[in-house]
């Protein structure tokens, strides 16, 4: 482990006062405390800043910067925080399928989540897919639904291949697709470029911003905030109309402290 790492300031980063054991039970203890504390948010890309991924950066970013991130920050600091405890982690990647088509072509890996082995068997943790967070690790096994206190998911293998789907209001809808092919460090570097700097991807042009409680997914798109209940069910949700409210949004909603004033944030999302 990383001399860097501080597991005690990650804690008291997420509120987690639970067990330090390399069991379920902190796992998901830890995942939930996670989700709800850290914000899932890519400012820096949508304001052309570069995204580092190398522990020391993820950590004074997130632990000590009040910010939150995406997928190749927020997992590569919760690997580290389940490796200092004792838990048995293999880095994986995965092709996001969100926003497509059932029958569109595979995208890049441009997703990292982790695999998680336990006495109880194999579990998928994942802090870090901004369109539909995971609030509790879940089962690698197939074809059955999971349902967490936010969520129902549902994992199928085809072609070799683990797809993993959300229960939506319209319908299951896939989240991404995976094999279990450890990833080193070098392989997100690559990934991460890519989805920091590429206009193919949605956080160089969109502001996009989730937190999960155990009660609420809230959801910033641009102007648009979404307040969500259980399977994505629509609660309520608002057009922010003016710089100073999505200052207060970003500040009191989703807990992060932006890299730059407001204004500029909104400029962009403007332009």
């Amino acid at each position: 482990m990383p001399q860097q790492f501080d597991l005690d300031k990650y804690l008291a980063r997420i509120g987690y006062r639970g067990p330090r054991t390399p069991s379920f039970e902190t796992l998901a203890g830890l995942q939930a405390a996670h989700v709800d504390a850290v914000a899932f948010e890519g400012i820096d890309p949508l304001l052309g800043r570069p995204v580092s991924i190398d522990l020391a950066s993820v950590q004074a970013k997130i632990v000590d910067g009040r910010r939150g991130g995406y997928c190749f920050e927020q997992n590569a600091l919760f690997k580290a925080a389940l490796e200092a405890i004792g838990f048995a982690v293999t880095p994986l990647s995965a092709r996001v399928r969100w926003r497509l088509d059932a029958d569109a072509p595979l995208t890049p890996r441009t997703h990292m989540m982790l695999k998680v082995d336990l006495p109880e068997g194999l579990y998928l943790a994942d802090v870090g897919f901004g369109s539909c967070l995971l609030d509790t690790p879940l089962r690698l096994l197939p074809d059955v639904e999971q349902a967490t206190a936010m969520g129902t998911f549902r994992l199928t293998i085809s072609d070799g291949l683990h797809w993993l789907a959300a229960k939506q209001p319209t319908g299951w809808r896939m989240m991404y697709v995976f094999d279990l092919a450890p990833q080193i460090h070098a392989d997100y570097v690559l990934g991460n470029w890519f989805t920091s700097t590429s206009p193919l991807t949605p956080f160089t042009s969109v502001l996009i911003l989730e937190r999960l409680t155990a009660e609420a997914r809230y959801k910033l798109v641009n102007r648009r905030l979404v307040i969500e209940a259980r399977d994505g069910e629509v609660r309520s949700e608002q057009v922010i109309e003016t710089p100073e409210a999505l200052g207060r949004v970003i500040d009191e909603v989703f807990g992060v402290s932006p890299p730059v004033p407001v204004e500029q944030i909104w400029a962009r999302i403007e332009s």
